[in-house]
């Protein structure tokens, strides 16, 4: 199938290592001209040069996009680099583990500006462009916990809900400019922050025998759904969350 999407442009966040990178990397292959950003300039500037060897089109712009300054610079570099780009892939790193009553007003303000404001900010720098020119593709990376929290991950949990439904808003007001809001909500993926969070042995195979696939997703089956997302054909796509969960959501949606 042709996604329809060479010489398109892309900022994809959180791009330096999993599911961010293997979205970078996904949309790279399309011919879509791509900046990643990430907090890590080291870790950036590596993965731009695995892309670039596949003959990817890609660029790293180190910035934090819990800070307001920060975004507005990323996105200025960003047109100077690509021209404003038609698909923004908000990609927020998972905020810090912890239940309710163990985060501090610090932990909550925090997750606040990285999860929920760095979507709405990026999206809100990106729209004027996509209105100009009839098309648009913003694609937010949540998590299943927007449909059944998961213990121990309250601010993701609280956050990454409030993004669902701000695309969902979002969507609606904007479905006749040819510009589209979706979501995709991974599962438990094979990433460095599934091991940070859940440990390694004998927790990591419980948590495998939960999946009724019996395994962890890679980090490139979630980016496919993004980059099918991005494309031309997915048009008639708004307002969606897509779980890339392996079957272990046990609700009907």
């Amino acid at each position: 199938m042709k996604l329809g999407i060479s010489g398109r442009s892309a900022l994809v966040t959180g791009a330096s290592r999993g599911i961010g990178f293997a979205i970078a990397k996904g949309l790279a292959a399309e011919g879509v001209r791509v900046v990643l950003n990430a907090r890590n300039q080291k870790a950036l500037q590596e993965a731009v040069g695995k892309i670039r060897l596949e003959g990817g089109y890609a660029y790293g712009e180190a910035a934090d996009i819990s800070d307001l300054d920060q975004i507005k610079s990323l996105f200025k570099r960003t047109q100077k680099l690509i021209g404003s780009p038609d698909i923004v892939i908000s990609n927020a790193g998972g905020p810090k583990v912890g239940t309710v009553e163990s985060l501090e007003e610090e932990d909550w303000l925090g997750a606040f500006n990285l999860t929920f404001m760095s979507t709405v900010r990026l999206t809100r720098m990106a729209l004027p462009a996509m209105r100009k020119q009839g098309w648009g593709r913003i694609i937010n990376v949540t998590s299943i916990s927007v449909k059944e929290p998961v213990p121990g991950l309250a601010l993701s949990n609280a956050y990454r809900a409030a993004v669902t439904s701000y695309a969902k808003t979002l969507a609606n007001e904007i479905a006749s400019e040819g510009i589209t809001v979706n979501g995709v909500g991974p599962g438990y993926t094979a990433t460095e922050r599934l091991g940070e969070v859940v440990g390694e042995g004998r927790a990591m195979e419980t948590l495998k025998a939960t999946v009724p696939l019996k395994r962890f997703a890679s980090p490139d089956e979630v980016a496919a759904v993004c980059v099918f997302l991005a494309s031309q054909q997915a048009g008639y796509l708004t307002g969606q969350t897509i779980f890339a969960d392996g079957g272990f959501l046990s609700s009907v949606h």
